[in-house]
């Protein structure tokens, strides 16, 4: 890489910290972000599907830079939560606000505005099969960035492939990837607009124990680098313990138990137990 598109890539990191935080400073991050009002806060949501009642009154927040992790058993409403989140499905009755603004008030213009500061990284990365992974990298780019210069686009690029460890592979086609790879390109397409929150649905579904390790670790590195607060739909126990600030867990629509990883391996319920062992 030049030293100009070094250069580059530092003016895009102006608000990132260089080094890893301490953990002093780490505690004062995370008490400074309980604080402040949640980026995120779903009240009384409900949504059907004909006669299936799959959200039955879902209450719950997101502070800045924590990472909510909601379990459940497959129907229990967990990925129609955050597709409600982002417009995909309209609740039925219940309050979304993102950046304490109600999204059923936002015009589409809005919306969409909105939108850009929430990335939403797909089960199946949903990476554009035609296109190489810097065709995929550079589409929200040319979307969104109209007036970045090229020099810049390919910069910001380049330290997104850089976060996930995949710079070789910038001229492949999403075919000759693996599950893993298409996983991490997914995830760089992601944050390539800077997104303040990430919704992913099950990110480690389909990849081996090592695969979603390697995930799981690369969504927490992520996370500390940009502060970035995010929403983890899963049923990995694994993934959950490593990335989890706070877990909710939800059954027949509705958040029956809140609590750390520990915590909930401790309760008393024997249904939440049965999630741990």
């Amino acid at each position: 890489m030049t030293e100009k598109t070094n250069d580059i890539i530092e003016d895009t990191e102006q608000d990132v910290a260089k080094e890893e935080e301490s953990p002093v400073n780490e505690q004062a991050r995370i008490a400074s972000n309980e604080q402040a009002e949640p980026v995120v806060t779903i009240k009384g949501l409900r949504k059907s599907f004909k006669d299936h009642h799959v959200l039955n009154g879902v209450d719950l927040h997101v502070n800045k830079g924590e990472n909510l992790v909601v379990l459940g058993k497959s129907g229990s409403g967990k990925s129609v939560l955050i597709k409600c989140m982002v417009g995909l499905e309209r609740p039925d009755e219940g309050e979304i606000k993102i950046f304490g603004r109600d999204i059923a008030t936002l015009h589409y213009d809005e919306l969409n505005e909105l939108r850009v500061k929430v990335g939403f990284l797909f089960q199946n990365a949903a990476l554009y099969d035609s296109m190489t992974v810097r065709e995929n990298l550079a589409f929200p780019l040319r979307k969104h960035k109209k007036t970045m210069t090229k020099e810049k686009k390919e910069a910001v690029i380049m330290e997104m492939l850089e976060n996930v460890g995949l710079e070789d592979s910038i001229d492949q086609m999403p075919s000759k990837l693996s599950g893993g790879q298409s996983k991490r390109i997914g995830l760089a397409r992601t944050l390539i607009l800077r997104p303040e929150i990430m919704l992913y649905d099950e990110p480690t579904t389909g990849l081996d124990t090592g695969t979603s390790r390697e995930i799981s670790e690369l969504m927490v590195r992520v996370k500390k680098k940009y502060n970035i607060s995010s929403i983890t739909i899963t049923h990995d126990m694994h993934c959950a313990k490593m990335t989890a600030d706070r877990i909710i867990m939800m059954k027949e629509g509705v958040v029956v138990a809140e609590g750390s990883y520990d915590e909930l391996e401790k309760s008393e319920d024997e249904w939440v137990r049965s999630f741990f062992y």
